[in-house]
């Protein structure tokens, strides 16, 4: 059961985590995210390849305010091709940092477990997010867009190689 949990953690948790890989530096958010602009949905473009997303092609990540100030999660991902079994793992987050809302915890298992989800960047009009957690093992690059040019995906990488992030990992 926790691998049909752990596998569309999109952008989520570090709730499957081992030992850090690529980045060996903690990227810190670059910018404060305004959440009520942050909430919708994304589609994931890049990511590091990690155990919980294997197989894993179309990924989005819904997100939506609750009541208690908290945020929906929803994540959905086909299995091994764009038209494949749809999966989906649901999970609550909660402001970290009030300041900046740009540090998130996120869980997938209950109130008890939670794992970093950090906007380390974004553009100004929200089109993209470049997602990680303070070890650099997990990288999520999120647009509004399903697709974007070769030119712009190159740009967002580049931008997550200025934060640390290994290009060949992604």
């Amino acid at each position: 059961m926790r691998k049909v949990l752990c596998i569309l953690m999109a952008g989520a948790t570090a709730a499957c985590a081992g030992g850090p890989v690529g980045n060996t530096r903690v990227p810190e958010p670059a910018k404060p995210v305004q959440l009520s602009r942050y909430v919708g949905k994304w589609y994931e473009l890049v990511r590091y390849e990690n155990s919980f997303e294997k197989d894993c092609e179309g990924v989005t990540a819904e997100y939506a305010r609750l009541p208690n100030d908290n945020i929906e999660v929803i994540n959905t991902c086909r299995e091994r091709a764009v038209d494949g079994v749809v999966r989906v793992a649901k999970g609550e987050a909660r402001i970290d940092d009030k300041v900046s809302n740009a540090k998130l915890k996120v869980s997938f298992f209950g109130p008890f477990f939670f794992g970093d989800y950090w906007v380390l960047d974004r553009s100004e009009d929200y089109s993209w997010a470049i997602v990680g957690e303070p070890s650099g093992r997990y990288l999520w690059i999120l647009s509004r867009q399903a697709v974007l040019s070769q030119a712009q995906t190159d740009a967002l990488v580049a931008r997550a190689a200025e934060l640390g992030y290994d290009r060949a990992l992604m």
